[in-house]
C-alpha cells in the first residue's frame, strides 16, 4: 500500500533547505572579509579597502578569482578521488546544519511550518556521525594528491580530530545527562524554561566545564589557529590541500569556514538557548514575530565565530606533540571527571 506524499511538506523543506544553504555559503563568503577586517584591527592595519565601500565586494572578487584561475589536476594523482575529497569536505559541512533548529515554528497559508529541516530524535548523534565523515575528504584530497606534503596533512588531520573528538563526545555525555534527550530542539525548548525569559534554563550554567572542553575541541574539529597543524603552511607547504586550485581549493577553504559557523550555531544551541530570547517570554508574541526575532537571536548568538579569528591572531600555533598531549592527558581526563561528576550529581537529586 502506498503512503500518500505529503507535497506541501516536501515544498516546505525544500524551500528551508535552500535557503539554509544559501545562507551558510553568503555567510561563509563574509566571514572570510571579516577575519581580515579583525586581523586588519589587531595588527593595526586597514585590510581590504579596495573592491567596493569599505571593502564590502572582496568576497565576491575572492570568489571570481577562483573560479577563473586555472585547473591544475597533478598528473600522478588519483584523478577520480582528487575530485571527491574537496566535495566530500563540501557535503558533509553543509549536511550538519540539517538537525540545527533555526528558530521556532512559523505561521505561513494556514500552516505551521517548522524552521529545522529534519528534527529526529538523535540529533547529537547525527551531528557526530556527519562529523567523523568529514575527515574523509581531507584523508581522501590528500592521498589522492601523491604529495608528501599533502599525506602528512591529512594525517594529522586524522589523528587530531579522532583525538579530540573522544573529549567533545565525553563532554556531551554530562550534558545529555542533566537534559535527558538527544534532540536539539527538545534542548532549546527545556532551555527555554528557565526563568528570565529562560536566561537561567540555559545549559551553560549547568555544564560551564562541559561548554570550555566542546569550545576548545570545536577549535580542533575545525582546523583553526592554534590547532591547524594540518595546514601548517611553514612546516607542510599549504598542508592537505598543496596541490590544489581554483574551485577545488576554494572548496577545502568554504568547508572551513561554514564548519566554524555551524560549530558555533550548535553550541549556541546546545549551551545558549539556540533561538531562545533572553529575559524575554516569546509566548506573550505573535506567533511569526516570536520566530523572526528568534532566529535573530540564534544567529546573534553564532558571534562564537567572531572568538574563532580572535584567537587565529592572538595564539601561536602549537607543536605537534603539544597538540596531542593537550587531547589525551588534558582534555580527556577532564572530560571524564566532568562527566563523573554530573553523574554524581544528577543521581543525588533524582534518587
Amino acid at each position: 500500500m502506498l503512503l500518500a506524499i505529503d507535497w506541501a511538506l516536501m515544498l516546505e523543506k525544500l524551500v528551508l533547505i535552500v535557503v539554509v544553504v544559501m545562507s551558510s555559503l553568503l555567510i561563509a563568503m563574509y566571514s572570510t572579509l571579516a577575519e581580515r577586517k579583525i586581523a586588519a584591527v589587531i595588527q593595526d592595519r586597514r585590510g581590504p579597502n579596495r573592491a567596493g565601500p569599505f571593502g564590502i565586494l572582496q568576497p565576491l572578487a575572492d570568489g571570481v578569482k577562483l573560479f577563473f584561475k586555472e585547473e591544475i589536476i597533478p598528473t600522478l594523482s588519483s584523478k577520480f578521488l582528487f575530485i571527491a575529497g574537496p566535495c566530500l569536505a563540501m557535503l558533509t559541512a553543509m549536511m550538519t546544519s540539517a538537525v540545527i533548529p533555526w528558530g521556532d515554528t512559523v505561521r505561513l497559508f494556514g500552516r505551521d511550518i517548522s524552521l529545522q529541516i529534519a528534527n529526529i530524535d538523535i540529533g547529537i548523534l547525527y551531528v557526530f556521525a556527519v562529523v567523523s565523515l568529514g575527515v574523509y575528504g581531507i584523508m581522501i584530497g590528500s592521498w589522492a594528491s601523491n604529495n608528501k606534503f599533502s599525506l602528512i596533512g591529512g594525517l594529522r588531520a586524522a589523528s587530531q580530530i579522532i583525538s579530540y573528538e573522544l573529549a567533545m563526545g565525553i563532554s556531551l555525555i554530562a550534558l545529555i545527562m542533566v537534559t535527558g534527550n538527544l534532540g536539539l530542539k527538545e534542548m532549546v525548548v527545556q532551555q527555554q524554561q528557565g526563568s528570565l525569559g529562560g536566561f537561567l534554563g540555559w545549559n551553560f550554567f549547568k555544564q560551564p566545564l562541559g561548554f570550555l572542553i566542546f569550545l576548545i575541541c570545536s577549535f580542533a574539529e575545525c582546523n583553526r589557529t592554534p590547532f591547524d597543524l594540518p595546514e601548517a603552511e611553514n612546516e607542510l607547504i599549504g598542508g592537505y590541500h598543496t596541490e590544489y586550485s581554483s574551485m577545488k581549493l576554494g572548496f577545502f577553504l568554504f568547508a572551513e569556514y561554514i564548519n566554524m559557523f555551524i560549530s558555533s550555531a550548535i553550541m549556541a544551541t546546545l549551551f545558549f538557548g539556540g533561538y531562545d530570547i533572553p529575559f524575554v517570554n516569546e509566548a506573550s508574541l505573535p506567533v511569526n514575530v516570536a520566530a523572526i526575532l528568534g532566529s535573530v537571536a540564534l544567529l546573534a548568538k553564532v558571534a562564537f565565530s567572531f572568538f574563532f579569528m580572535w584567537v587565529r591572531w592572538t595564539i601561536p600555533r602549537f607543536r605537534y606533540d603539544q597538540l596531542m598531549n593537550l587531547g589525551w592527558k588534558i582534555m580527556i581526563p577532564l572530560a571524564l571527571i566532568n562527566m563523573l561528576i554530573t553523574g554524581g550529581v544528577v543521581l543525588y537529586f533524582n534518587k
